[in-house]
Order: C-alpha cells, then structure tokens, then sequence
C-alpha cells in the first residue's frame, strides 16, 4: 500500500471501521508498546511536538496513556478505560481533541510519523494496510480548525 493520505473536508461524514483484531494479535502488548514509543519519538521531533508536554516525564505519561488507548483499540486488553467500548474510544478521543486547534496540517504531520513507524514495522502489509486506513480517516475527525476561522484580522 502507498499509505494514501485523503483530504479533510469540514463538514464531511467519515466512514472509517476500528483495525483489524489481528493488528494487536500480530504485536502483542510489547509490540504495540514499542510502535507507539517509537511513533511518539517521532512526533516529539515534529512540527507538531508543541501539542504534547515538553517536560520529559510528561511527556511519557502521555505517551503511555496514548499506547493504552490503542492497545484497547486495537482488540487488546481494556486498559485505558474499562468502561469505554472500542466504538466509544473513538468518540473519547475526538472529545479530547477538541481542546487542541488542530488543522488539517497539523493531521498530515502526525500521519507523516505514523507512516514512517509504520514502514519500519515488521508484521504483515494487510495489517499496517489496514490499521492504516483506520487512523487516516478517522484523523480526519480530529481536524477542528480550518483556515478560513483564523484569518488575522487588523484593527487599524
């Protein structure tokens, strides 16, 4: 798969399925844990590093929360909030982003760190494929501001 990144359109109704329960079964907890600290590493080097802690130790909580929250996601066990279903992670997290001013930009950042920790990940292609188009339409949901709410405007 070339990793196909689609446009976020305001207003669109996205249409996107959880992975595949093999994604999790392919990497087991260890697994998932260190494909989300390697993608974390990557964002902390990103355009996008502003939106997380900058303290170091915050930052790992952070990213150790994040990595339960895909971990239940993905099929694993249910330790980021026993009491969320999977369909109800999805909702959490685009309540969570709410907080942030997150452009479509800000979205092609974090998928570009996700594609490259992908590629570096050994498990079959079907499943990065799959777990792929998961997080590429469903970060479209996490787009909140768009250009034309931002334009600078003088007050002279």
């Amino acid at each position: 798969m070339s990793y196909e990144v689609t446009e976020t359109i305001q207003g669109e109704e996205v249409e996107y399925s959880n992975p595949a329960k093999e994604f999790y079964e392919a990497l087991g907890y260890d697994g998932m844990k260190d494909l989300m600290d390697r993608f974390y590493d990557k964002v902390f080097e990103s355009e996008i590093a502003t939106f997380f802690p900058q303290d170091e130790e915050e930052f790992e909580e952070v990213k150790a929360k994040n990595t339960l929250f895909f971990i239940q996601l993905c099929g694993g066990p249910k330790i980021y909030d026993e009491g969320i279903e999977e369909k109800g992670l999805n909702e959490h997290m685009i309540k969570i982003h709410e907080d942030f001013s997150v452009y479509e930009k800000s979205r092609l950042e974090w998928l570009g760190c996700m594609k490259e920790t992908l590629e570096e990940t050994n498990i079959p292609q079907e499943l990065k494929d799959n777990f792929w188009e998961y997080v590429e339409k469903f970060s479209k949901l996490t787009v909140n501001t768009f250009p034309e709410e931002c334009r600078y405007v003088s007050s002279l």
